[in-house]
């Protein structure tokens, strides 16, 4: 049977500690040294980065650690500048953190560089090993390790084929200066040519800025358009959707956060769940655990989820067997 899955608008945390000289505040100082302190660092706002910090909230939280309780959070986000994730960084590692988190990967390299003492976990990282943040997937081996988003592309593209057949040129949108973009294109070239896709079409973009008029590059070009779990494009997916809908373009995604805007559909990473897994290795480094030895993990069972209205405003009609087994997206 089919579910559907709503998706809202996620309250943006933002903890700041203040300090002060009263008798009042001195007790609530002696407290504060008493919980173990978790920096948060995001690289940019955007609904798959949320969910992930969200769920990694309450993760702890079902582990029994809660923010006043036994932990303080200090939540930070860089707006997909650099400068800010190197000032936010040291920001964390001289704060004394106990436990600091980076979600997505550019965030992760940071932190990272910034501190071999404190223990990082990240998430909403592609491939740690290529963006040097592990040794190894199995052993990292430093003071670093976490869970990786590495999307099922293969089936991503089995699925896009299942809907749109006749698919010969598909269209990707990414910024080349993101690794865990890199790392997805490559595959999707190899995963496409096995699967009878002649052409990978690309549009490189820098920023934001340039996501609309990368999607209005593909426009006569291809036969649909794929996004990756990349972070630049991901925060401006609703010019894309634009787009693709005026032109009746399929559209289709690495993840399922971006299709609340809009799209056809995917096989992927809920980034939600993808936090709590995170959020119980981060228990286990609390208790003890070393970074060092625990591996790096992943999600085990990628969910199919479907926009049909999105479906619809692109002009596209999906088989009955795979809404028979999609989540929905409304």
């Amino acid at each position: 049977m089919s579910k559907k899955i709503f998706l809202v608008p996620l309250l943006i945390m933002s903890l700041v500690a203040f300090g002060c000289s009263s008798s009042d505040s001195n007790g609530s100082s002696e407290v504060d040294d008493q919980l173990k302190k978790i920096g948060i660092l995001q690289l940019v706002e955007h609904p798959a980065l949320d969910n992930a910090r969200e769920g990694f909230i309450q993760g702890l939280k079902n582990a029994g650690w809660e923010e006043g309780k036994n932990i303080k959070i200090e939540y930070h986000n860089a707006q997909n500048d650099q400068s800010n994730l190197q000032t936010m960084s040291k920001k964390l590692v001289t704060g004394q953190m106990d436990l600091i988190l980076g979600i997505a990967t550019p965030t992760a390299i940071a932190l990272a560089n910034e501190t071999q003492e404190i223990p990082i976990l990240f998430t909403a990282v592609t491939d740690p090993v290529s963006a040097k943040i592990v040794n190894s997937m199995e052993k990292p081996g430093t003071n670093v390790t976490g869970t990786t988003d590495m999307n099922p592309i293969k089936e991503q593209l089995e699925l896009l084929l299942q809907i749109v057949p006749d698919t010969k040129k598909l269209g990707v949108i990414y910024n080349a200066g993101e690794v865990n973009s890199q790392v997805q294109v490559e595959i999707l070239k190899e995963k496409a040519l096995e699967l009878g896709i002649n052409e990978i079409v690309e549009a490189i973009v820098a920023n934001a800025s340039e996501v609309m008029q990368g999607a209005q590059s593909l426009v006569g070009r291809v036969d649909a358009i794929y996004v990756p779990t990349d972070n630049t494009v991901v925060s401006a997916f609703a010019a894309v959707v634009q787009v693709a809908e005026e032109n009746k373009i399929p559209l289709f995604t690495g993840e399922q956060s971006p299709l609340v805007f809009g799209g056809v559909g995917t096989v992927g990473i809920d980034y939600f769940t993808l936090g709590m897994q995170t959020a119980e290795m981060a228990v286990r480094i609390l208790e003890g655990s070393n970074p060092a030895d625990m591996p790096v993990e992943s999600q085990k069972e990628p969910k199919l989820v479907i926009n049909k209205s999105g479906a619809e405003r692109l002009g596209v009609e999906i088989p009955e067997e795979i809404l028979n087994a999609a989540e929905f997206i409304e």
